[in-house]
């Protein structure tokens, strides 16, 4: 890959991978650090990326930048985080967006992720396995798992409410 097809490249791609992983982490600032991390990773392997695979090489390092720093601030739990759970208070939503992203966090974040390429993206499912590292078939169990969920998250009338 050259010089100019990595401009065209972060051009291109730049906006999508921020959406996808800034859907995942939930924040903002930290979606940017994954984004520049990743395009400097890409950066710095030039010579060895494909410019006709240069999407799926962007979304796989994105995906694994973003694991990568989520494991980090799991091993990092404070502890007001873990006592969060145990506080209960009703809400009631009824904001469409603000319920699908509520649904969205009740899943593990391999479902959420593959959920999110293939509806939110629009990648297929051999795409998704070379990102995630998963197979096709592990692919299509984690989206129909996480379809399962969502469903039924999403069916509890009071959550719509």
């Amino acid at each position: 890959m050259t010089p100019s097809e990595y401009n065209a490249c972060v051009d291109d791609y730049a906006d999508a991978l921020f959406r996808f992983v800034v859907k995942n982490l939930k924040d903002r600032d930290a979606a940017r650090d994954v984004v520049q991390d990743t395009f400097e990773k890409v950066w710095l392997k030039l010579d060895q990326v494909d410019p006709n695979k240069a999407k799926s090489y962007l979304f796989t390092t994105g995906y694994h930048t973003m694991i990568d720093k989520i494991r980090k601030e799991k091993r990092s739990t404070q502890l007001e985080d873990y006592h969060e759970d145990l506080v209960q208070t009703e809400n009631k939503y009824s904001d469409i967006k603000k319920v699908l992203d509520k649904a969205l966090n009740t899943l593990n974040e391999i479902q959420r992720s593959v959920i999110m390429l293939r509806d939110y993206e629009g990648y297929s499912y051999e795409e998704i396995g070379e990102i995630t590292g998963l197979n096709e078939s592990q692919v299509k169990v984690y989206i129909y798992r996480g379809r399962l969920a969502l469903k039924s998250y999403l069916g509890n009338v009071s959550q719509i409410v």
